[in-house]
């Protein structure tokens, strides 16, 4: 990227996955729910279940099942994992996604992915035809550490050699948001995903996007 092609605000925009791309949150918070009651523990609401989505998978669990002994954790994770491929298929992008991934990459922004996801997980997305040559880098939970560690993004503006000022972090959770702010970058939040907005004042988004469309509007025009 040369100076004369660099965006008016930030070289690197890094997304979250689940709840901000995707529109996941529903059937995530579910396939949590099944897994917890499947190995006898009790069922957490959908609250307690949607809090935790971005974490690594791991500690995701075991924060939304605190009655369900250790020994039983992979058990647990093998029952998430396998209901939530059950119906993978069943979910999709956020209306307007591809589009706005376009318009920021003519304007010559790196497009990055830092996920709570596996790397099988995002890889086994990213393969789809529509994303090829739409991102640029990724880090998933699994790889590196888990939200809201910053390494993920700390990770991301090394590779691309990006400073913390130029880098801008887009999730729909607290932990997108505080990753963001132990990183030193600006973050967006997004109101449609996993968590109540009423969490992210003290975070101090740049913007909260009320739908993808108002987030699209705003990226392109101040990104």
């Amino acid at each position: 990227m040369t100076i004369a092609s660099r965006p008016q605000r930030y070289d690197l925009i890094a997304f979250d996955w689940d709840g901000t791309l995707y529109n996941s949150t529903g059937l995530i918070t579910r396939c949590i729910q099944n897994a917890v009651v499947a190995v006898g523990g009790q069922r957490p609401t959908a609250q307690a279940a949607a809090w935790v989505i971005g974490m690594a998978l791991p500690a995701a669990l075991a924060h939304a099942a605190p009655d369900v002994p250790p020994e039983r954790y992979p058990e647990l994770n093998a029952f998430y994992r396998d209901e939530y491929l059950a119906h993978h298929d069943d979910i999709e992008l956020f209306d307007g996604v591809l589009p706005m991934l376009a318009s920021l990459r003519a304007k010559h922004h790196w497009l990055t992915v830092a996920t709570g996801k596996s790397r099988a997980g995002l890889n086994r997305v990213l393969e789809a035809p529509q994303f090829q040559g739409v991102f640029d880098g990724s880090r998933t939970a699994d790889e590196t550490a888990g939200k809201p560690h910053p390494r993920m993004l700390h990770e991301l503006m090394r590779e691309f050699g990006v400073e913390p000022e130029r880098t801008l972090m887009v999730g729909d959770t607290t932990h997108d948001l505080q990753m963001a702010r132990n990183a030193g970058c600006d973050c967006v939040a997004v109101s449609y995903g996993a968590h109540d907005p009423a969490e992210f004042k003290p975070f101090e988004p740049r913007f909260i996007a009320r739908d993808s469309h108002a987030l699209a509007d705003w990226l392109i025009t101040h990104a």
